[in-house]
């Protein structure tokens, strides 16, 4: 299967959406919620995956789609994993700190994936030939160990302290005094891209489903890191730069539980 025409495929999808994405921002659009009021969801959501799903359609029809809004529809050898807001409640919001992010997948296997920031207008892109930030190629390095790194984790979420109680607090206080900084961005994809680009040194994050987290896999192995865990089923994931002390982290602690 040509992997250049379905990272073409995915670029065009994903780029489609911009417009309309960046025409809403910060215009505060009503919010709606999925599980919980921690889920939420808008009417951009919903016709940013309707215009991914249009353009994947009309270049592949023999294709799967498995998206975070409407399900899993088609089926066949190739799967598309769709996210189309990335990050919908800063989008919502108002913050500038979310993504498309698009993945395609051959018999189970990964091989090509967009995550597209239409606010910077960042395009993220990996193959099986490489990762690229807007054509410049990705180089997953940077700090060797916690001190000297950024730790990008949506640890704890409100599942977790719901689950482990003060352990997850005592865990999360464990990579505040362990990591030079953590942040809390709020998009896995973007996360991800970031560690791919050498631009954060690491990410965690707990039951993240295959959209957020499919094309940031990628993209991290594609520039030389690592990402531990399974990018196309539901769980736990890190990723790390190339060259980071992982046994001597906070993180080989942490992770596990």
């Amino acid at each position: 299967m040509d992997v250049t025409h379905l990272l073409d495929i995915a670029t065009e999808a994903a780029r489609a959406t911009g417009p309309r994405l960046r025409e809403a921002f910060r215009s505060r659009p009503g919010v709606t919620t999925k599980h919980d009021f921690h889920d939420p969801v808008t009417q951009h959501d919903r016709a940013a995956e309707e215009t991914i799903r249009a353009v994947i359609t009309a270049r592949r029809p023999e294709s799967a789609i498995v998206g975070e809004e409407g399900g899993t529809t088609g089926s066949g050898d190739l799967v598309w994993y769709v996210d189309p807001i990335d990050g919908t409640a800063n989008f919502a919001a108002g913050m500038p700190f979310f993504c498309v992010s698009i993945a395609a997948a051959v018999r189970g296997e990964l091989v090509a994936g967009v995550i597209y920031d239409p606010v910077r207008e960042d395009e993220f892109s990996a193959s099986g030939d490489g990762a690229w930030c807007n054509g410049t190629p990705l180089r997953s390095v940077g700090a060797s160990g916690d001190r000297e790194a950024m730790l990008l984790s949506s640890y704890p979420t409100a599942m977790d302290v719901e689950a482990d109680g003060d352990a997850a607090l005592r865990r999360y206080g464990r990579f505040l005094t362990s990591f030079s900084a953590v942040r809390r961005p709020g998009s896995a994809a973007l996360k991800l891209a970031y560690v791919a680009a050498g631009w954060a040194d690491a990410a965690y994050g707990t039951q993240a489903n295959p959209w957020d987290v499919a094309a940031g896999a990628l993209l991290v192995r594609r520039a030389g890191g690592v990402y531990l865990g399974d990018p196309l089923a539901k769980g736990d994931y890190l990723a790390h730069v190339r060259g980071f002390d992982l046994n001597g982290s906070a993180l080989a602690e942490v992770a596990p539980h």
